[in-house]
């Protein structure tokens, strides 16, 4: 058990928020900046995996910091994760091209793998079960937030400061994280022995990486049919399986089949996944469309994203808030109404949708998902002990971080598909147009598109619309499959018996 008094939890818990406010604010971040980067640094055909990179690498992170923070205690490895997501962060500041960013924000991303699992696995340490639910709210909320604040905080420091200070923003915020869990966090339990699962997580992070690239690169670099494309389909798919052999028979495996046969558990991880393979689209696309058919700045992409998150933030409180009240699958249902609603009215987007109208759909899409951030992970931990949690939460987090990498590389290449298809068939079948002005970013500055003639510009914009809201529809897959999975989990729910009891005495 910790060993704290409560003056030192506060500490903790700001500590711990700082962490995730910070890991959590980068990505956004890093995204509203990523014109600016491009435009400097160059590399518009590389630009995806700046942020591929990084998911990639925290994706591999994630479990095996979980894992490692059951065997030796999670002050150790979290620290370790925040020192090196700083000197990530420092390092992409004084990136000088795009290839070295993607390399340095791999980095940042083995930190941030160790840093969200184990915050949350801190708080499920140190507060009894009827407390849980307000402080997994809370975190859930500053996920939110630094949702809302990254877009318009990577909007500002572009234009005042520059792109590289996106990244040195970390370090102050992660220093004053670093002395408070240094100095209050107090630790002391019992560790067990237990084994790395090095193969699974080479195997597995092999295969994603294999699938990412003949994704990404098949009918654009490649050919589909070509042998690069077909050998990285190889590649995944004999990773996968050889993953998949190591797994059944591993001692401690990365994704353990046997807590997988626990319902609630299974359930709850499954949600996560599809949820995070989905929200990274709404958060990536929805500026886009701000800017590429209403015709705002990089600030207006910002703005537009707050309404989302703040009913991400409002439905992370109360998803936290009614975990003591009803079953993880009650909450559950109110969420995924919700974020189905959402989902389907964001595909119905076009430019005669007006701005009023696209808030309201956003912020019953972020309602929806924020039930997730805190009642997702209660879940995932409820029937197992502490010796077991590192483990169970970040194999919650590795599977949103999962689908997360999946969703942002299967629906980008929708993204562009259909806006190239679209661009074909405004041009008249020119390939000439459509090349000239075929690249979303012509059209995302209010600069460029005052070069842009008005009639090309209305096919852009149209062609862009068509795309995104083409996307959202696709997304009505993963969103179903959530559905179902809500559907099957258990009436668990989180018992205060003995806090009641307590109280009687």
């Amino acid at each position: 058990m910790i060993e704290s008094s409560k003056r030192n939890t506060r500490f903790i818990v700001a500590g711990l928020l700082l962490a995730i406010l910070m890991s959590a604010m980068d990505n956004t971040i890093v995204t509203t900046a990523m014109g600016t980067i491009v435009s400097e640094l160059g590399g518009m055909e590389q630009f995806i995996w700046v942020t591929s990179a990084y998911m990639v690498t925290v994706m591999a992170g994630t479990p095996i910091f979980g894992k490692l923070s059951d065997m030796y205690g999670r002050k150790r490895f979290f620290i370790f994760g925040l020192i090196v997501f700083l000197v990530g962060s420092m390092l992409c500041g004084m990136a000088g091209s795009i290839v070295q960013l993607s390399i340095f924000r791999a980095i940042q991303g083995i930190g941030g793998g160790a840093l969200m699992p184990i915050a949350f696995t801190i708080i499920f340490d140190i507060f009894p079960p009827e407390s849980r639910g307000k402080t997994t709210g809370l975190f859930g909320a500053v996920f939110g937030m630094s949702s809302i604040f990254g877009p318009l905080l990577g909007a500002f420091i572009t234009e005042s400061l520059g792109w590289n200070w996106v990244f040195y923003i970390n370090v102050p915020l992660g220093i004053i994280s670093l002395i408070l869990i240094v100095v209050y966090y107090k630790e002391s339990m019992s560790h067990s022995k237990q084994r790395i699962d090095w193969g699974g997580a080479a195997t597995l992070v092999g295969a994603v990486v294999c699938l990412m690239f003949a994704l990404e690169l098949g009918g654009k670099e490649y050919a589909w049919d070509s042998l690069q494309i077909i050998g990285l389909f190889a590649g995944f798919a004999v990773l996968f399986v050889v993953f998949i052999m190591i797994e059944r028979v591993a001692s401690e495996p990365i994704i353990s089949f046997k807590m997988l046969s626990n319902r609630l558990f299974a359930t709850s991880n499954l949600v996560a996944f599809f949820y995070g393979s989905v929200f990274i689209v709404a958060t990536v696309y929805i500026p886009i469309f701000v800017q590429g058919v209403f015709g705002g700045s990089a600030t207006n992409s910002g703005l537009i994203l707050m309404p989302m998150m703040i009913g991400s933030v409002a439905g992370s409180q109360v998803g936290g808030l009614l975990t003591t009240r009803t079953s993880f699958r009650n909450i559950m249902m109110i969420s995924v109404v919700c974020f189905l609603a959402g989902t389907v009215l964001l595909s119905t987007l076009s430019p005669d949708t007006s701005r009023m109208i696209m808030t309201l759909f956003t912020i019953l899409t972020g309602f929806g998902v924020g039930f997730s951030f805190s009642v997702l992970s209660m879940a995932a931990i409820h029937h197992f002990d502490m010796r077991q949690r590192g483990s169970a939460t970040s194999t919650n987090s590795f599977l949103r971080s999962l689908g997360m990498t999946l969703g942002i590389t299967i629906f980008g290449i929708i993204q562009r598909n259909a806006f190239s298809e679209k661009m074909t068939s405004a041009f008249g079948g020119s390939s000439a147009g459509a090349t000239n002005f075929g690249n979303p970013q012509e059209a995302l500055t209010p600069e460029n598109r005052k070069l842009i003639p008005e009639p090309v510009l209305h096919k852009i914009t149209e062609a862009m619309s068509s795309s995104i809201a083409h996307t959202f529809m696709w997304t009505l897959i993963p969103v179903g499959c959530a559905v179902i999975c809500v559907l099957l989990m258990p009436k668990d729910r989180v018992s205060v018996k003995a806090k009641t009891a307590r109280q009687t005495e």
